[in-house]
């Protein structure tokens, strides 16, 4: 029987221990634990997760302030799964939800896919950690 791949905005019911492990098993994990992965996706703007069946096998986050700047972050679909088009849906369930506003996103590795998504490359763009990765002051509720 084949797969049903199906994308949920709601970060209720998510299985934060198994997004991490799969996560890791996958070579896309920053470090974050579950517990750091929930207050990220829960606060953000919008996050998509993909499952097939109750597998997490993709994710995106969009943090925005509501208006005109939205940012994308942590765009990742299960190595199997990849070139199915995953990742191009939950890229379009997200950009529902940012009518009007500045999407700007960072990759180093997947451009085309981008261009094909209708995004252009900018020249400039920096970034800094402030004190120590991972390592926040304020500790989730």
């Amino acid at each position: 029987m084949p797969s049903q791949i199906t994308y949920d905005t709601d970060m209720t019911n998510v299985d934060w221990p198994q997004m991490k492990a799969t996560l890791v098993d996958d070579h896309f994990d920053n470090g974050r634990t579950p517990e750091q992965l929930e207050t990220s996706f829960k606060n953000s703007f919008v996050s998509v997760i993909a499952y097939d069946g109750d597998r997490i096998i993709g994710t995106v986050r969009v943090l925005s302030d509501g208006v005109c700047n939205a940012y994308v972050v942590d765009v990742w679909t299960l190595s199997a799964y990849r070139n199915r088009g995953i990742a191009r849906t939950m890229m379009d369930v997200a950009e529902q939800q940012l009518e009007g506003q500045h999407v700007y996103l960072f990759t180093d590795d997947a451009m085309e896919f981008y261009r094909k998504l209708g995004y252009k490359e900018w020249d400039v763009g920096m970034g800094k950690v402030v004190g120590k990765w991972l390592q926040n002051k304020k500790q989730p509720d």
